[in-house]
């Protein structure tokens, strides 16, 4: 989804001059400052958060004033360059004429963007299906993407193939018509075996590469978790979430003292642990979700990849063999 995205690592800063006194809408602003780029371009950028006034993530009908400082970030690398198809393999869990669902390894860049120009889940899919994807690739570069997965995050991700489906999963993400699992190693051991985490998540107020608590302006963001097994400083952990947050799990658990095992960004990597993975012990390990035509409700199940299978041997905690 949209919301779920990054933003480039260079934030661009205009100053609001004086010829706008009386206020100008922010898109409108920024397409006049930017000429060679389009209106709906910022848009864009600002309904997922890329564009920042005064610090603050604002909406594209914000009016801004003379003084006002406004930060921004491109949602792709390279705006211009063609999305050329490449033979990645794709661990395909299922699909039909409809949807496509992977099995995203760890590593995988799901969809071109700022340092990430080719070898994406996009590139991938436009090999394995030209004749769907290439009917919907845009200028976006995120054909049939509804959601998205980290980087080194591995799991199950689903994509549709036509853009009517892929208005419809869009709606079914909105309103969270759907069950998310993952599983996580994370440090350190729970007193409280089941729980929920409910904390507002937004940009971070002083390093925009990472996301924070924040109370005042951060989306609504819900985790609910269970602790399947306990070894060597660290816990198994089976996460719901109810919400679609960027980082949402890494930046829930790093608050509550437990953060990802390997997660150099959010704590999950100090001298002190028994392992230290090379990425983030995190997978999304079960999507439910109905079928965007037959509205028939689907269960995905991506299996552990061998580096999270063999972090769970190292730590002696036991591989889970069904969701709880």
């Amino acid at each position: 989804m949209w919301d779920e995205l990054t933003a480039e690592k260079d934030l661009i800063e205009a100053v609001v001059p004086d010829e706008f006194i009386d206020g100008i809408r922010l898109d409108t602003f920024l397409a006049r400052q930017y000429p060679e780029k389009s209106r709906a371009l910022f848009q864009k950028c600002i309904s997922v958060g890329l564009v920042y006034l005064n610090g603050r993530i604002v909406s594209k009908s914000t009016k801004v004033y003379p003084g006002n400082v406004v930060e921004f970030s491109w949602p792709t690398g390279d705006e211009e360059s063609p999305v050329i198809p490449e033979n990645i393999p794709l661990d395909v869990i299922f699909e039909d004429d409809d949807i496509i669902v992977i099995n995203k390894p760890p590593g995988l860049v799901t969809h071109p963007a700022h340092g990430n120009t080719t070898g994406t889940l996009v590139h991938g899919l436009l090999y394995h299906d030209a004749r769907h994807f290439e009917e919907m690739l845009d200028g976006y570069k995120r054909p049939g993407i509804v959601h998205r997965l980290d980087k080194n995050t591995s799991g199950t991700i689903i994509v549709a193939k036509n853009l009517n489906v892929w208005a419809t999963l869009k709606d079914t993400f909105k309103i969270h018509d759907l069950d998310k699992i993952y599983l996580a190693i994370v440090l350190g051991t729970f007193d409280k075996k089941i729980g929920t985490v409910i904390a507002p998540i937004g940009r971070h107020p002083t390093n925009r590469q990472k996301m924070a608590i924040v109370p005042d302006t951060g989306k609504e963001a819900i985790s609910n978790y269970r602790v399947l097994a306990e070894a060597n400083g660290c816990s198994l952990v089976q996460v719901t979430i109810l919400t679609g947050r960027t980082h949402q799990i890494r930046v829930h658990f790093s608050h509550i003292g437990h953060p990802v095992l390997g997660d150099e960004i959010y704590g999950g990597c100090p001298k002190t642990a028994l392992l230290q993975p090379a990425r983030q012990m995190l997978h999304s390990w079960i999507l439910r979700i109905p079928h965007p035509v037959t509205k028939q409700r689907m269960e995905f199940i991506s299996p552990l990849p061998q580096d999270f299978l063999d972090c769970l041997a190292a730590m002696e905690l036991p591989a889970p063999q069904k969701a709880l």
